[in-house]
């Protein structure tokens, strides 16, 4: 089947400077497993030529027939590091995509990294990322040293995000909790990287950063990261806790239900399931508008990704949206 233009916008990459710099930083407490097995990954072959090779990254594109990428550093970006080293490093990392989407304007976008362990400079990064750079939203790798951002202390970093019309794309990593997935090899993509991201798109609904922030877009991977599955319990529960006072525990009162803050608030993007079922599920819990084309590149297959987009059971006008239209509304492509 012929796709109408194609863009991907879960796409990693990094630079040699990237790589050198944050491998010589101290981690943070509690991020050292998780920095430890992704500075292996980032060191290993194909991995390290895929996340620094943008010519082979463009030659795999146009073999599968995929248009542009979204571009983002590759998780957990800066946020393992100390504050100290992660703002001026999140610069520098925003500084080469911006280079990036300059030099391949009709191939790549950007999402800017920032460092939230410094939420005003994560604001103030925000503003450089939206503005002078150019660039298309940013990505957070969920919690910073165990902390959410329904948290107070990272205000300043949601009000930009709304003031500044930048879609906050929420990556999972590692859980905060760490020990119950500490086994099994459940730490990362087979369950806790989807526990993790899950969880922290709940707090953000049930806190009411939303009432607080209207505005604010939230994108989720792998096809809502679990939650459209769960969408019609997480009302229903919602509302029985809201009728029936401490059946759990302090829960603020929301002007929305629980789903309707999804559907309003949230985008969510194919990575990583290239699944039928699972894409027809999503888009009977949150219609057609509000879901992206993604890849993972380089951890999944272009190819096959793109494969699945064409034999999707989608009409032709659902393909268009989840192949372009709704990611060239979401992150202002032009």
């Amino acid at each position: 089947m012929n796709l109408p233009r194609v863009i991907a916008v879960e796409e990693h990459v990094a630079t040699e400077q990237f790589l050198s710099t944050a491998h010589s930083l101290d981690v943070l407490h509690g991020d050292r497993a998780e920095v430890d097995l992704m500075r292996v990954v980032e060191a290993r072959e194909p991995f390290r030529s895929a996340l620094t090779g943008l010519e082979r990254r463009i030659a795999a594109m146009d073999a599968a027939g995929q248009a542009m990428a979204v571009l983002s550093i590759n998780p957990p970006g800066v946020q393992p590091y100390p504050a100290a080293a992660a703002v001026p490093l999140a610069r520098v990392v925003n500084d080469a995509l911006a280079d990036l989407v300059r030099q391949r304007p009709g191939r790549f976008g950007a999402l800017g990294t920032v460092a939230p362990q410094d939420p005003a400079a994560a604001a103030d990064e925000i503003e450089r990322v939206m503005g002078s750079l150019g660039l298309h939203g940013i990505m957070v790798n969920s919690h910073t040293e165990g902390r959410y951002l329904d948290e107070p202390q990272f205000a300043p970093l949601l009000e930009a995000a709304e003031a500044a019309k930048a879609p906050v794309y929420l990556h999972p990593r590692f859980p905060s909790m760490l020990a119950p997935y500490d086994a099994y090899g459940m730490q990362a993509a087979v369950w806790g990287y989807q526990a993790e991201a899950g969880l922290h798109a709940m707090r953000l609904i049930l806190s009411g950063v939303f009432d607080r922030h209207p505005g604010l877009t939230v994108v989720l991977g792998h096809l809502g990261e679990g939650i459209p599955y769960w969408l019609k319990r997480i009302d229903n529960r919602h509302a029985f806790a809201a009728r029936v006072p401490g059946a759990a525990g302090t829960m603020p009162k929301l002007r929305l239900t629980p789903s309707e803050y999804f559907r309003r608030n949230f985008v969510i993007t194919t990575s990583g399931i290239d699944d039928p079922a699972v894409l027809a599920l999503a888009l009977d819990a949150i219609g057609e508008d509000n879901i992206m084309f993604a890849i993972d590149a380089p951890y999944e297959d272009t190819a096959e990704a793109m494969a699945f987009l064409r034999s999707a059971p989608l009409s032709d006008a659902q393909r268009a949206k989840v192949g372009c239209l709704n990611a060239e509304r979401v992150f202002s492509l032009r």
